[in-house]
């Protein structure tokens, strides 16, 4: 087996989310919501889907979307309980164990799980003692106080 090396960049990032996403639509219940529900358009979705992360990672600022509005559309039509954002956690997860190792590849590891507790306590409405900002720690609150500072565009 070849060394796995950390996420380095935007061509990373795509071949993690090709892999990630190969997995999920041959998952039968998250395949199921991807393919059959969403009906997702993944020519158009995957490049989104690499912006997304590459903002995530490497603060590209090239996403634009509204991740927690995409999923609330879903609610009525899809079994989006917790059990469901694990399933994709576990897929995640694995997807980039497989492929890489390092401090990238722990951080996006990280972030996905903070994404999926906040869309699915989001979109179900579910108050999270854990986003109180007195509960931060210091490096937390650095953290956010540097995502206000960054230039945001419309």
């Amino acid at each position: 087996m070849m060394d796995r090396l950390d996420i380095l960049g935007r061509p990373d990032i795509e071949r993690l989310v090709n892999a990630f996403y190969t997995k999920v639509r041959a998952d039968e219940p998250l395949g199921h919501v991807f393919d059959g529900i969403a009906k997702v358009n993944w020519e158009t979705h995957l490049p989104k889907l690499y912006n997304f992360w590459d903002t995530v990672l490497f603060r590209a600022g090239t996403f634009r979307g509204n991740p927690i509005a995409a999923h609330m559309k879903l609610i009525e039509h899809a079994d989006l309980s917790w059990p469901m954002f694990e399933r994709w956690l576990v897929l995640f997860r694995s997807t980039v164990d497989e492929l890489f190792a390092g401090e990238n590849a722990g951080h996006i590891i990280r972030c996905a799980e903070d994404m999926a507790q906040v869309i699915h306590s989001k979109i179900h409405a579910i108050p999270n003692p854990r986003f109180n900002p007195e509960r931060l720690t210091p490096e937390q609150k650095a953290r956010y106080a540097s995502y206000r500072e960054s230039p945001q565009e419309p």
